[in-house]
């Protein structure tokens, strides 16, 4: 089995490769594609950078270059649940485009005609991610992911966002990925730990907690390897 493992950021997939040890690097379409085995499967893992676009492209070069048959993507969202805190595991069951709006020509936000306003991640992975999660005594969220070419700040946009979508957190790529997947019949998981809480109240250091959190979510994709087949 080939499986792609993919963040937005350098510090979300540096704990994995650490981890892996020995693997070779492959230049394609401006950013770097790493390879390396892990028990019976192949992976490939990549960095796409932030936003839409950039997670669409690269996607698309680990499914169609590398022949991805199954895509983990990790990294960090906001809350925009309530009952979500910080460092709070959490994995979309499904996703949705909260920026894409052609509802001037009556269609619901989110849509766009032959598309749809959500995409649903894989039962099949989602089922691993909690007996994982099971095994691991941790506490693992699922819900609605929100994404869009936009870092919210406004609570009253975020809550339109959760009364529109039912959505419980936003970020900046899980959709694009999603659409991509769900496109050439690639089951995909999309996993995050939370950086900020729905009322902002807490005060973090945004790259300490990134750096701690990828070793948590490293943690956990590498005991989800373990259980695909």
């Amino acid at each position: 089995m080939k499986i792609g493992i993919l963040g937005a950021m350098r510090e979300e997939i540096t704990p994995i490769l650490e981890l892996l040890g020995e693997h070779k690097s492959v230049e394609y379409g401006k950013n770097i594609y790493y390879t390396a085995s892990y028990g019976e499967n192949e992976l490939v893992i990549a960095y796409s950078k932030i936003g839409k676009v950039f997670a669409s492209l690269t996607a698309s070069v680990m499914i169609e270059k590398f022949g991805v048959e199954k895509l983990l993507f990790s990294g960090v969202a906001g809350a925009i649940n309530p009952e979500l805190k910080i460092g709070d595991l959490l994995y979309a069951t499904k996703l949705t485009q909260h920026d894409l709006d052609i509802t001037a020509f009556g269609h619901p936000f989110g849509f766009v005609p032959e598309g749809a306003v959500f995409i649903e991640s894989s039962d099949e992975l989602n089922s691993i991610a909690d007996e994982v999660a099971k095994s691991r005594e941790i506490k693992l969220g699922k819900g609605v992911i929100a994404t869009g070419d936009q870092f919210i700040a406004d609570s009253s946009r975020k809550e339109w966002i959760r009364t529109t979508f039912g959505a419980d957190a936003l970020e900046m790529e899980g959709v694009a990925v999603a659409v991509v997947c769900d496109s050439l019949n690639v089951p995909f998981f999309v996993l995050r730990a939370i950086s900020d809480s729905a009322d902002d109240s807490a005060d973090i250091d945004f790259d300490s907690f990134l750096e701690k959190s990828a070793k948590v979510s490293a943690d956990f994709i590498m005991d989800m390897l373990k259980l695909i087949k």
